[in-house]
């Protein structure tokens, strides 16, 4: 794996949304490929996977609004703001015929788009994500109540997320098969280093559905799982059990409610398989684009 090498060769740019930068990487050319990432990671998180597509599409993976290297501008950081900043950096790059590849907390903002506006978008594809409302706290897989825990006592939560990198050291490596190296945990851990700069994954944990109770969040995943269950787009669903978010039910709801899916088991990976498995996420991800995207034979 030549971590340093594929982050290297991707063009890093910015564009400013409300004011702040977003930053993102680019590489290759053809219809857009976007890659949203989730918490606590970054653009970073697709380095080992967009050089395998640079030859298929216009591979973009921004860095959310607080995160990575982007901006961090005083705003609370729920799930709607972040849905707001990608949706204008979407509008502001004018793309167009996009094939979604979604993570974990960035699922739930691109499905949302995605559903809302289908006109711009010709694929999703998907690991670790939110696909159906977690209505009931036994839907919700042991991992993710550990997680959620964090929140229980919110005054000892908030201290030690809001004023440590605690989330990033103990919580990123727990969904990681293999041992991180120094140099990949300085990366995911040098967006949060100063005070005040965890927000968004404080705020990512308040507003995580924890299966116990109706939420404006709850209720913006419901909306758009009822709709990609009539939508005929064409979906690929790489999961990885056990995961966090996906359990052998998420996999069999999927199959039983999504139209047009494809479902790929990608081995042991737990929340984060782009570090655990990448080479075979780009090659599972390369042939469901050329096959059921672009219809090359």
């Amino acid at each position: 794996m030549t971590t340093q090498a594929n982050i290297q060769a991707l063009e890093k740019k910015q564009l400013e949304v409300f004011g702040s930068k977003l930053s993102y990487l680019e590489q290759g050319s053809g219809a857009p490929m976007l890659f949203l990432h989730g918490v606590p990671t970054s653009s970073y998180l697709w380095r080992n996977i967009i050089p395998a597509l640079e030859n298929e599409a216009r591979c973009i993976a921004p860095d959310l609004i607080g995160m990575g290297n982007s901006d961090k501008p005083d705003i609370e950081y729920t799930i709607f703001d972040h849905i707001k900043y990608i949706e204008a950096f979407i509008d502001q790059l004018d793309l167009k015929e996009i094939t979604l590849v979604l993570h974990a907390w960035g699922s739930v903002i691109g499905f949302d788009i995605a559903m809302r506006r289908p006109e711009l978008f010709k694929g999703i594809a998907f690991i670790e994500s939110q696909i159906r409302p977690m209505v009931d706290s036994s839907m919700v897989s042991l991992p993710m109540h550990e997680i959620n825990a964090l929140v229980n006592n919110i005054e000892e939560g908030k201290h030690l997320v809001m004023d440590s990198t605690y989330y990033v050291d103990q919580i990123l490596p727990a969904g990681v098969l293999r041992h991180l190296t120094d140099e990949e945990m300085q990366e995911y851990r040098r967006p949060f280093l100063k005070p005040g700069s965890c927000k968004p994954i404080w705020q990512f944990l308040l507003d995580l559905p924890k299966g116990c109770r109706q939420t404006p969040v709850l209720d913006l995943i419901t909306n758009y799982s009822e709709k990609l269950q009539h939508s005929d787009i064409p979906k690929l669903m790489m999961f990885a059990v056990p995961g966090f978010n996906t359990t052998i039910d998420t996999v069999q709801w999927a199959e039983q409610h999504l139209p047009n899916l494809t479902l790929v088991d990608i081995d042991e990976g737990l929340h984060y398989p782009q570090e655990s498995n990448p080479e075979l996420i780009a090659s599972e991800l390369k042939q469901w684009y050329e096959d059921a995207v672009l219809g090359v034979e």
